[in-house]
């Protein structure tokens, strides 16, 4: 591809700029909660539709606690040819009626909604990249797979099979997460999170007239969370953070059982090994005292790896096609780019420029979504060479 071709490419999207608005404005006007699994149908049903008037075969996996994940290829495909993989989820972490405090506008250059940002607006971009190369007549070098799910900000339990699965036979993979800032970084690192459970159990007493016969629980948790605190190095990307903690029965009572959630992220599978071992070997300061410890790493730090970077490096070359600037950085949070990176090339943040992730003033920059639609179908267009760059290199 060349900049006339990408420039055309662009051109092509302007015009059905009203188009994309009017299609996000319909997603995030379909409320989808992660943890309300009947919320998906319509969205998924909507995305479904889209992909086969494409001339996509799109199948939705039910869930069993969630609304499951749709699972999308051409219909005409030519199978000895490689695979891209696009992903992106359809749930939000906003609660049914939010609409009702948080109601879609369109206002000084921005969109606003729940989801708009995080991440419908990945999601059009998705259809309209796909729609614009089939428009325009563009042969894709590379045979695209998408999958959308519908429990990404819930750990992504139910779909990370599929993802593992399609990220082993693709050779990048694209994730339509909103990028970083004002600028749009991509994202070619995210931590890895972890989450443990510690309970600690001792021994009741009443505290007024017997309370040397007991053991408190809550003290014994105390000194465990000073521990856990030591361990936070930041400058080694090492964050570990007590968010919940419970026990004890009654004020006039020695606490028998305590307990804390665990949040942890670190910057490299290693250190994630080694914090791992040091939560799982704290002990109790007296063998009275029963310290349970559960947990791990549910999501994997994704890596700048030797091919994560010959793909960022790619993208840039691409998006100078379109007189584009790209900057990346590392985020703090996870996404299924951490899954993907362990079998392929993965480039995370994709998604249109915006803020308020979770938050009340979740918005995006309007004109950006055609941008950012621009450069995901330029990179779909970028040839086999690129991948073979990634040849070799560890996963």
């Amino acid at each position: 591809m060349n900049a006339s071709q990408a420039h055309y490419i662009l051109a092509y999207l302007k015009e059905q700029q009203s188009s994309m608005e009017e299609l996000l404005m319909q997603l995030v006007a379909l409320e989808s909660p992660s943890k309300d699994a009947a919320s998906q149908d319509a969205i998924i049903e909507v995305l479904a539709d889209h992909l086969k008037q494409l001339g996509f075969f799109a199948f939705r996996y039910s869930g069993k606690n969630t609304g499951g994940f749709l699972y999308a290829r051409p219909v005409d495909r030519d199978r000895n040819k490689k695979k891209q993989f696009l992903l992106g989820h359809c749930d939000t972490v906003w609660g049914l009626n939010t609409l009702e405090k948080m109601p879609i506008a369109k206002q000084n250059g921005k969109m606003t909604g729940p989801g708009v940002f995080d991440m419908k607006a990945g999601l059009v971009q998705m259809l309209f990249a796909l729609k614009a190369l089939k428009k325009l007549q563009f042969d894709l070098p590379l045979t695209p797979v998408l999958l959308i799910n519908s429990d990404e900000e819930i750990g992504s339990g139910e779909s990370q099979h599929m993802i593992e699965r399609l990220a082993r036979i693709s050779d990048r993979a694209y994730v339509l997460e909103p990028p970083l800032g004002p600028k749009g970084k991509l994202k070619t690192s995210r931590k890895g999170i972890g989450r443990f459970t510690i309970t600690v159990v001792g021994k009741a007493a009443h505290a007024g007239l017997d309370p040397e016969s007991g053991i408190n629980a809550i003290v014994e948790l105390s000194r465990l969370v000073q521990q856990l605190y030591a361990m936070n190095d930041p400058v080694q990307g090492i964050t570990i953070n007590v968010g919940m903690i419970q026990g004890g029965v009654s004020p006039n009572v020695v606490a028998p059982e305590s307990s804390a959630v665990i949040d942890v992220r670190v910057a490299s599978v290693a250190d994630g090994e080694q914090v791992t071992k040091r939560i799982l070997d704290l002990k109790p300061s007296s063998p009275e005292v029963e310290v349970r410890i559960e947990g791990g790493i549910g999501r994997p730090p994704m890596e700048r790896t030797a091919r994560n970077m010959a793909l960022w490096k790619a993208a840039q070359e691409q998006a100078r096609l379109l007189g584009l600037q790209l900057d990346d950085a590392s985020a703090g949070g996870g996404s299924d780019g951490n899954t993907t990176s362990l079998y392929t090339a993965t480039l995370d943040g994709l998604g249109t420029t915006g803020d308020g992730a979770h938050a009340l003033h979740e918005h995006i920059i309007t004109d950006q979504l055609i941008e950012r639609t621009a450069l995901l179908s330029v990179l779909l267009m970028a040839d086999e060479v690129l991948c073979e760059r990634k040849k070799g290199y560890e996963k």
